[in-house]
């Protein structure tokens, strides 16, 4: 594959991981963001623009995908919980419009593809597995302003022809988890060594999907057929609901320290309030040829190494060494 793809927001959590994908598989990539070396060549080979793409214009944007010479045009961007809600908008509404406006006003159009999220889906109730067609009446600004963005790419599909895809995505996991989220927060109290963990009541199930198969999903949602997938929303996730108590635990137990979870509930829940998340992801299979490879105790233990959480042999190593733990916390 030496198509030529763009990738917007390139430096982010789940633009670094695409771009890796894309480069594996022999695409010249150019990833755009806000901390780019403008015109650099970074350490995967993947060239650099830098652009505030909350600034850009539409010309801005067109002359960026003809520059390019771009085949494939990949949103990663976008503004996550605790951005604000001027900040979402702007990140996740109104710069989509723009985007997909400049799509539709080039000769040559790329493959839109725009990363929407599991949290544009309305509240369902446990046990119930969600499909594309499952109402979209997301319940947080985020999931609101998500939204916002991914209808205006199947509008210039609808309505302008634009060959333009959006993939739902479920809760990414993995290395390098961005300190904002559960596991992020969990990994960097891990790698700090603190023995007690104060969190939020911790009672949703999530659809934990390891973000390097979201990057693969990306890739695999360039080369499908147009006639397959242009207009089209495709959810990508594990298919399976998992307790976030469950993934804090397995955090925990895969990096052999004694720290104790206290759930507090004056601690505020800053996502969402839907206790149940789980993806149909039956969609992806049959249209992409793409499914899930890798578990989550793969997905957990990679993002404690990046996160640099020592092995647990080497935690059992320094603690036979030191002074017995005195604190009578129990391991979970």
């Amino acid at each position: 594959m030496t198509t030529p793809v763009l990738v917007l927001g390139g430096s982010g959590y789940l633009g670094r991981h695409i771009c890796s994908a894309f480069g594996a598989a022999g695409a010249r990539v150019v990833r755009v963001s806000r901390s780019g070396v403008d015109g650099g060549v970074d350490g995967d080979g993947c060239r650099s623009v830098r652009l505030d793409l909350t600034e850009a214009e539409p010309a801005e944007l067109a002359r960026l995908c003809a520059d390019t010479r771009a085949r494939v045009l990949v949103n990663a961007s976008g503004a996550v919980w605790g951005g604000g809600e001027r900040r979402m908008a702007e990140a996740n509404t109104e710069l989509v419009g723009r985007l997909a406006g400049a799509v539709a006003g080039l000769p040559d159009r790329p493959r839109l593809i725009h990363l929407g999220s599991a949290y544009e889906y309305g509240p369902a109730d446990p046990g119930t597995s969600i499909g594309e067609d499952w109402p979209t009446a997301p319940t947080t600004v985020y999931g609101r302003t998500k939204l916002r963005g991914s209808q205006a790419v199947l509008r210039a599909a609808a309505e302008l022809g634009v060959d333009g895809i959006v993939l739902r995505v479920g809760v990414a996991c993995g290395p390098g988890a961005p300190g904002n989220s559960l596991a992020g927060v969990v990994a960097a109290h891990l790698a700090a060594g603190r023995d007690e963990l104060r969190l939020a009541p911790l009672h949703d199930h999530r659809d934990l999907v390891d973000v390097r198969d979201v990057a693969d999903a990306v890739v695999a949602a360039a080369l499908a057929p147009s006639h397959a997938v242009a207009g089209r929303v495709v959810n990508i996730g594990s298919g399976r609901a998992v307790p976030v108590r469950a993934l804090v635990d397995l955090m925990i137990s895969l990096s052999g320290l004694p720290v104790r979870v206290v759930e507090d509930p004056a601690l505020h829940r800053t996502r969402s309030d839907a206790a149940w998340q789980r993806l149909d992801i039956g969609r992806a299979r049959r249209l992409l040829g793409w499914s899930p490879r890798r578990a989550l105790r793969e997905s957990v233990r990679d993002l404690l190494a990046a996160a640099g959480v020592p092995p647990p042999a080497t935690v059992r190593a320094a603690t036979a060494c030191g002074p017995p733990n005195s604190h009578g916390k129990d391991s979970r």
